[in-house]
């Protein structure tokens, strides 16, 4: 659906026509594109709140840059809404995460204004770091590079390895530090503590206003005088804040606090850091949800609202006649309360996501044995380690393809040691909307390669349960369970506990011929499809594998010896998936006449829509499954399957 642009709005397609206005018609841009952000999310969805605090500097920054000339580089990119409108999608934003349409995030084959693809925190700093010591090799001088990141993406500890590297490069590069206190959740930590503190001291806030100024013009008079204001600055800074600045002595120059929503303001500050050279970081403080009132005031109810009603603010959601299933992160959040009620050894652990992960309700419920560590999965990982070395047994709750960018605390920290850490790998498999750098696609394959590990997936909430209770018994070791985003499939599914012996699937239908084996909540899909084989008259048997590590040897026994075809079918990547370990069993048993036929993740990038339609386009959801039956050229049940 087209939403009208603003006056100023509908004459700017690419950045240079922001430099048609006057400094002082640039508030009403910042109205305009708010405005039109509200318009276009309350009626197509997507990320909300995140894009709304950055309008002002977003428009600053396209004002005062030469973009795409100018490298900006923007963290994550829940943040980029104004970016993508004012860099000549206005006219595609109303396809913003719909299969087929742009991207939510910044993507470089979208546009040559998205400089770096991100999807991801805290990659920015990096990025814009090698941009600028490439621009510097080339002799780029006039070139400027500028990373905009969030007080949240700025715990992780990529974003302090590239400030540590950066200082000592002196290239010249501008951090932009958009401090909302808040990523999705409200931030934790030392670092917000100590932002907090620049932003609240009032006679450092008298200072600073001053200070960029008096800099800028001692700095024409030459490099001595510069030096010497250089040392005064630091010196008083010091002073004010009581402390040492953090990022001074990483050997950045520090401007700020300022606020980030006076646009007049942030185009002069930008337009003086332009002609200051070396590494610099600019503290802006924004508010999250900025000009919605709502969205100001719950800032993690309203990061990704969905569709709503942008007068009154009801959040429109599908009404239904009977009891629905739930989240399976809500199975999660409700289930570990439980075990942790009856065994006190059990603690929760997120990095920055508790209410993505329903974590949320057992740092409501046991505050002092639930934590949210920061947008910093390798340290959850080794925390999560270090408390199982106590004897404690960690469910340390990552998104599966954030889980990525903690392989070798997986390895080292937790498989090597054989400790009891229970990894809850939420959104594995295809994620929807938030498109490929959110698809966990790739956990099966890596966790399986790893000794000393038990690799499962649950087909459904009760299993869930189960296979979280089983992991936490006695000398468990280190336990992974993979689960989907999005609603399961059984209303009632509060069952009593039942241990699950590591390494038993299950057979959900006998069959003749062919046999499906799946493993996760993707053989629902198959439950449909042999319902509907049925009433076609092929009659497949159906296994639900439960454990990639260990094989459940005795029914791939039966399986290969009694059929002729296979059809494995996971929510994963085919490289070295299930399939690939199914054809690895296969060959060291020698079942070298089997036909073997794997569905799933395909090798490619796949972009971002609904989970049903990728299904669909992977090939297989419950359609794909039908048809690859009918395809084959067998017989199942005295009916001829045409080839």
């Amino acid at each position: 659906m087209q939403v009208p642009a603003g006056d100023l709005l509908k004459r700017i397609v690419d950045p240079s026509d922001l430099k048609q206005f006057k400094e002082e018609e640039l508030k009403q841009v910042c109205n305009e594109l708010r405005q039109y952000i509200i318009d276009v999310v309350s009626v197509n969805g997507g990320h909300f709140a995140a894009s709304l605090g950055t309008v002002e500097l977003t428009v600053a920054l396209q004002y005062v840059l030469n973009t795409p000339y100018d490298q900006l580089v923007w963290d994550v990119g829940h943040q980029a809404y104004g970016h993508k409108i004012l860099t000549g999608r206005r006219e595609q934003f109303h396809t913003n995460r719909i299969h087929n349409g742009i991207s939510g995030f910044p993507k470089r084959s979208e546009s040559v204004y998205d400089t770096f693809g991100v999807g991801h925190s805290s990659t920015s700093i990096s990025a814009a770091l090698g941009m600028a010591v490439a621009s510097q090799y080339k002799g780029e001088t006039d070139r400027q590079h500028v990373a905009v990141i969030g007080d949240g993406a700025m715990t992780a500890g990529l974003a302090f390895e590239a400030l540590n590297h950066a200082g000592i490069e002196n290239s010249n590069i501008l951090v932009i530090l958009n401090d909302n206190n808040m990523s999705i959740d409200p931030n934790v930590g030392a670092l917000k503590e100590y932002l907090t503190d620049i932003t609240t001291s009032k006679p450092y806030n008298r200072f600073r206003d001053d200070i960029a100024t008096v800099l800028t013009k001692l700095s024409a008079i030459g490099p001595d005088a510069f030096k010497i204001a250089k040392k005064i600055e630091k010196s008083i800074k010091g002073t004010l804040l009581k402390r040492s600045n953090f990022f001074e002595a990483l050997k950045f120059r520090y401007f700020g606090p300022i606020d980030g929503h006076d646009v007049e303001h942030l185009v002069k500050v930008l337009k003086d850091l332009r002609d200051i050279p070396g590494p610099k970081l600019l503290h802006c403080v924004t508010v999250k949800g900025k000009g919605y009132a709502l969205a100001e005031k719950d800032q993690t109810k309203w990061h990704a609202p969905g569709l709503f009603d942008k007068i009154t603010g009801e959040i429109k959601k599908t009404k239904y006649d009977k009891p629905q299933p739930p989240k399976y992160q809500d199975v999660f959040g409700h289930t570990i309360i439980e075990l942790a009620e009856a065994n006190p050894k059990i603690m929760g652990i997120t990095p920055a996501m508790p209410s993505g992960s329903s974590l949320n309700l057992m740092m409501k419920a046991m505050p002092n044995r639930a934590f949210d560590v920061g947008i910093a999965e390798q340290h959850a990982v080794t925390f999560s380690a270090g408390l199982a070395t106590q004897g404690l047994v960690p469910f340390c709750n990552i998104y599966s393809s954030f889980m990525q960018r903690a392989y070798d605390q997986v390895i080292h920290d937790v498989a090597i040691q054989k400790l009891n850490v229970v990894f809850c790998l939420d959104r594995a498999g295809i994620a929807g909307a938030d498109g490929p750098t959110h698809h966990g696609a790739y956990d099966l394959a890596f966790m399986r390669c790893i000794p000393n590990i038990t690799v499962s997936a649950p087909m459904n909430e009760e299993e869930l349960r189960n296979l979280m209770y089983t992991a936490q018994l006695e000398n468990m070791g280190p336990f992974s369970i993979r689960y989907p985003r999005g609603n399961g499939v059984m209303v009632d599914w509060r069952k009593p506990f039942k241990a699950i012996p590591v390494g038993k699937g299950r057979k959900i239908c006998d069959g003749e011929d062919v046999a499906i084996v799946s493993i996760g909540a993707i053989g629902n899909e198959v439950v449909k499809a042999t319902a509907q084989l049925n009433d076609l008259g092929y009659y497949p048997a159906h296994y639900d594998l439960r454990f990639v590590k260990p094989l459940d040897a005795a029914m791939l026994h039966e399986v290969f010896s009694k059929f002729g075809c296979v059809i494995t079918v996971e929510d994963g990547c085919i490289e070295g998936g299930m399939g690939t370990a199914l054809l690895e069993f296969m060959a060291d048993n020698k079942y070298l006449g089997t036909n073997v036929i794997r569905l799933g993740i395909p090798d490619a990038i796949i972009e971002h829509g609904e989970q049903p339609e990728l299904w669909a386009e992977c090939g297989y959801d419950a359609a794909a499954i039908v048809a690859k039956v009918q395809s084959l050229d067998i017989k199942c049940n005295k009916h001829t399957i045409a080839s």
